[in-house]
């Protein structure tokens, strides 16, 4: 149960800032550096000299057995620590006490930003007059010092110069790093004015009820988490809490608890990392938390057997683990990258699901070299393209990256039925016409599948894997050009499907144009040297049927290229696909495709 035990409490102000200078209060290792601007400093030293609330803080007690965060000190309290092991850890509430902190404790301008998010250097100061006086704004009273303690003019005239003692005691402005032991500062103001001045003694005695003795009396509301909290709870809280910043990640809290046993989790991924991105194009836009992920399936098959990677259970997750699986799991992503070259997917733009990689990467790791042979291939690529065909990875997928694991090793071992994934992949013949752009796995998926079964640019006669792979620019164009279509009242649904896009390089779509292909077709072949019978040959490398095409047949080319892609998915899914009712765009007496050196049913897996 991730359940979260908790006391609530009032500690004051001053006691909760001596903590931190003692080191008693600490931050977790995974919190960001705090990043408030001066207008918000302004209005929470505002808020607390009038008594108004800022908000509860939130805090870990230390010591816990499930929870062991790496602590280190609040920004501004490193060299003033006296003691290194806190007892509490500080989950929400950083900027305000650190704010706090600075502004109050150090002696030192505060290191902030203005409302354009330059960085500036800032003392506080109250202006007694304006705290005292009637009906005041009392936002206006709390000053922003630049660090020399003067504020001039765009001109650069001195206004207001507390830069010395004296300076701040003629011009009625308290430092708020005395608000806390204010006696040396009220004497020397005393003796500067003279201790005749009764309206000086009267401004300043009325400064302390109003203000001062507000600062030495404020509560903070504190919520405790006892040191039991597990530590998917303490993510869980973080994250509601702390809506107004970055959400924390499962990487981020890991490398916390890591730390502790002095394992630099970071600096460990940002080495993996960069050799898995710089070696392998497809795994460009890969995270760490899908590294995680793949490394707890198979944490959790060798622990117990109870294959399993939600975030309570990679949160779980033992240094010693991490080390013992990492290193092959990082071979299992490797693997995976030449396992998707094979399968016509060579970069991350063109991969149909990251998540897909997580139990692709376990499966080829546990396997080891049972994964190396033909029909341990063929298994594999046909579970893997009934994921991308049937998009089963587009939601909650941790329970089936368990299944797949489990289900796939064993079937590659003969121990096991058909994995579930394979079971439960469906594709209808009617998602052709909602497959338009690239955000859909299965439209990524079709272009692979033409590219691995033999699809060659209609002016070059390069293989498209190939211009793809060395970076020439080619993307998936309409095959009956988009304006050609308007002018003939086509349904927009149709010509804007993937049943009339294919993969062409930019070259050649721009000799195509708006044509018909009759019309554009011939050009083609005079910028190729090329007769018809090649162009042809060409054009069926795609499942284009050419007769259809030449005549400018739209409807015609549209049943038989759906047809054509449908037995494609067919092959590739090892399975038949549903035909619905009512479509009455696929016909059944197609044209047979040109003979050519490629053909689906020849180049399966």
């Amino acid at each position: 149960m991730n359940v979260a035990s908790f006391d609530s409490t009032k500690l004051r102000l001053e006691d909760m800032l001596d903590e931190v200078s003692d080191g008693k209060l600490q931050l977790p290792d995974f919190q960001r550096g705090w990043v408030w601007d001066d207008h918000h400093i302004r209005d929470l030293i505002a808020s607390i000299s009038l008594s108004f609330p800022i908000g509860a803080v939130m805090t870990l007690e230390t010591g816990g057995r499930d929870v062991s965060f790496r602590p280190r000190p609040i920004e501004g309290a490193e060299k003033l620590i006296r003691k290194h092991d806190p007892d509490t850890l500080i989950l929400d509430g950083q900027q305000r006490l650190t704010s706090l902190f600075q502004a109050i404790r150090t002696g030192k301008a505060v290191k902030t930003k203005d409302t354009r998010g330059k960085a500036i250097e800032r003392f506080y100061y109250l202006d007694m007059k304006q705290c005292v006086k009637s009906g005041a704004d009392r936002g206006d009273a709390v000053l922003s010092i630049p660090e020399d303690r003067r504020i001039k003019t765009f001109r650069g005239e001195v206004i207001c110069d507390v830069s010395s003692d004296e300076k701040e005691y003629a011009e009625d402005m308290f430092p708020l790093r005395q608000v806390f032991d204010p006696d040396d500062w009220q004497i020397g103001y005393f003796k500067y004015w003279g201790f005749e001045r009764s309206e000086k003694i009267r401004l300043y005695t009325e400064f302390n009820e109003q203000v001062i003795k507000r600062f030495q009396n404020y509560l903070v509301p504190v919520i405790e988490l006892d040191k039991e909290t597990p530590k998917e709870a303490v993510c869980i809280v973080f994250e509601k809490v702390n809506t107004g910043n970055v959400p924390l990640t499962v990487f981020e809290l890991l490398t916390a608890s890591f730390a502790a046993d002095n394992f630099l989790l970071r600096e460990d991924w940002d080495a993996r990392e960069r050799r898995l991105k710089g070696a392998h194009p497809v795994l460009r836009d890969m995270e760490s938390t899908l590294f995680l992920q793949a490394l707890t399936l198979l944490a959790t098959k060798s622990r117990s057997g109870a294959v399993s990677c939600r975030r309570r259970d990679i949160l779980r997750l033992e240094t010693a683990e991490y080390e013992q699986w990492a290193r092959a799991i990082e071979k299992g992503f490797e693997r995976a990258a030449r396992f998707l070259h094979g399968q016509k997917i060579f970069n991350s733009r063109d991969l149909p699901y990251a998540a897909q990689l997580v139990p692709l990467s376990a499966i080829l790791t546990d396997l080891g070299e049972s994964a190396s042979t033909e029909g341990a291939r063929q298994k594999i690529a046909q579970w893997y393209w009934c994921g991308v065909l049937g998009e089963m990875y587009g939601g909650t997928t941790e329970t089936r990256f368990a299944w797949d694991l489990s289900d796939v090793t064993e079937w590659i071992r003969n121990v096991a039925d058909i994995p579930r994934t394979i079971q439960d992949a469906n594709f209808q013949a009617s998602r052709l016409l909602t497959l338009r752009t690239r955000n859909s796995a299965a439209y990524k998926g079709i272009h692979a599948l033409l590219m691995r079964d033999g699809s060659r640019d209609f002016r070059t006669g390069d293989p498209i894997e190939e211009q793809t792979f060395f970076g020439d620019s080619i993307d998936i164009h309409h095959v009956f050009p988009q304006s050609w279509c308007r002018k003939q009242k086509l349904e927009r649904d149709m010509y804007n499907s993937i049943i009339n896009k294919t993969a062409i390089s930019a070259r050649t779509n721009r000799i195509i144009g708006g044509r018909a292909p009759s019309d554009y077709l011939s050009r083609l072949e005079k910028r190729a040297k090329i007769g018809s019978a090649d162009m042809d040959r060409l054009l069926s490398s795609h499942r284009i049927p050419v007769g259809a095409l030449r005549k400018n047949d739209f409807r015609r080319f549209f049943a038989s290229r759906a047809e054509g892609l449908l037995k494609g998915i067919e092959v590739a899914m090892g399975k038949k696909v549903t035909i619905e009712d009512g479509l009455k765009w696929l016909g059944t007496s197609q044209e047979k495709f040109h003979d050519g050196p490629t053909d689906w049913d020849e180049n399966v897996d």
